[in-house]
């Protein structure tokens, strides 16, 4: 177990050692060890006497020995900007405990790039892709918004304007500040269908101005996307049913949903769209459909959801614990029920949808063992009948809901 000892988190931009407050400099200063990637390193004077050493790749698995083998020595790690903004300071947290951490912060970048664009920080959508993929992106996309993308390295700027161009958005003013604080600090504008600057300065935040062209597929911020919005073989729960589902899951920052019988994935990707934090593994027997469901994840934004493709009850064994769980599908296999009503803990949420009569045998079962709700749902669409227009119903849907006690 590592020592409790104070590990000192350093802010540092662009600007190098001109830009640290003196107690950070104190701090670096005062350390017989300076953690920090070769660029960093590279910032501080000759007067920092300490042993200089680079983040080890991969960085995370590692951090745990790495402060093993300095527990008796002063620490000092340096990050960009403000450690605790999408930065190192929170991985640190994480592995080390906030207790142990000693953060001194500059300026974030995205707070440097607001300030030249004269953008208010709270009508802004910050989204990372260092370490991520781009296609989260998506989740933020709406004409008029102001996004700022974390970039990974000098060539984010021109995937991200093919991502934009590519999914209607091609209209949308695009900025690359490199550099932001530093002597070197440059800005390039243009639009994402015409961006044509080579890549630049890795170290660089692109602020986006959206805005659609005719015709581009615009998404709501609620539960209940088109269905069109979904790769799918039919395997879908319909949008007006999704919504009614959604609602009795009640989506909450940074809970984790297990979709059972995902199908096309609908459930789990509009539960991930609600929060950012909200966390979700997709459980889908058909290798098919679970490759669909890991697409349809990232054509709406949420490439963070988890795909495991096999049967349950077989296939939830070893699945991080859930906060809440759907069963879209299966729900009349044997031990399915009974092994997701295991893997909540007290205040848990389950919810099940059945469309045929054993599936809702197996609901009413467990609404006499459990309690709940049970609530069915029909749903009909308009439709020709001839020359005139009618009424077309679809098969309904009765929704278990019960809470954990």
């Amino acid at each position: 177990m590592v020592a409790e000892t104070p590990v000192t988190v350093v802010g540092i931009g662009a600007d190098g050692w001109n830009g640290l407050s003196g107690a950070a400099r104190e701090a670096v200063c005062a350390a017989q060890v300076v953690l920090g990637a070769p660029r960093q390193l590279a910032l501080l004077p000759a007067q920092v006497g300490a042993e200089r050493v680079a983040w080890p790749s991969p960085m995370v698995p590692a951090l745990p020995a790495l402060f093993e083998s300095l527990r008796d020595r002063r620490v000092c790690a340096l990050a960009s900007g403000d450690p605790m903004f999408f930065g190192l300071g929170a991985t640190l947290a994480r592995v080390l405990g906030p207790q142990r951490l000693r953060v001194l912060p500059v300026p974030s970048s995205a707070a440097l790039a607001c300030a030249r664009l004269g953008w208010a920080a709270d009508d802004v959508e910050t989204v990372s892709v260092v370490g991520r993929p781009l296609a989260a992106v998506r989740r933020v996309l709406a004409p008029g918004r102001r996004v700022l993308v974390l970039s990974a390295g000098a060539d984010s700027p021109k995937q991200l304007a093919a991502l934009l161009a590519g999914d209607g958005y091609g209209p949308s003013a695009m900025t690359v500040l490199e550099q932001l604080g530093g002597p070197e600090e440059r800005r390039l504008d243009g639009t994402a269908r015409d961006w044509d600057h080579p890549p630049g300065d890795a170290l660089n935040v692109v602020a986006v101005s959206c805005a659609a062209e005719a015709g581009a597929r615009l998404l709501g911020e609620v539960p209940g996307l088109p269905d069109e919005a979904y790769e799918h073989d039919g395997q879908l729960t319909k949008r007006e049913v999704r919504a009614v589902t959604l609602a009795q899951l009640a989506p909450r920052p940074g809970l984790l949903l297990w979709d059972v019988g995902a199908g096309a994935g609908s459930i789990a990707i509009e539960w991930m769209r609600a929060h950012r934090s909200c966390r979700a593994v997709a459980v889908e027997s058909h290798p098919e459909r679970a490759a669909a469901v890991t697409r349809n994840a990232a054509a709406l934004g949420v490439p963070g959801l988890q795909v495991v493709t096999g049967r349950a009850p077989a296939a939830l064994a070893g699945l991080p614990d859930p906060d809440t769980v759907f069963i879209g599908g299966g729900v009349t296999r044997d031990g399915v029920l009974d092994a997701c009503w295991e893997a909540l803990g007290s205040g848990g949420r389950l919810v099940a949808n059945a469309v045929t009569l054993e599936a809702e045998g197996v609901l009413a079962a467990g609404h006499a063992r459990f309690g709940g709700s049970l609530v069915r749902v029909a749903v009909q669409r308009a439709a020709p009948v001839g020359g005139f227009t009618g009424w077309r119903p679809a098969m309904p849907v009765t929704i278990w809901s019960v809470e954990k006690p």
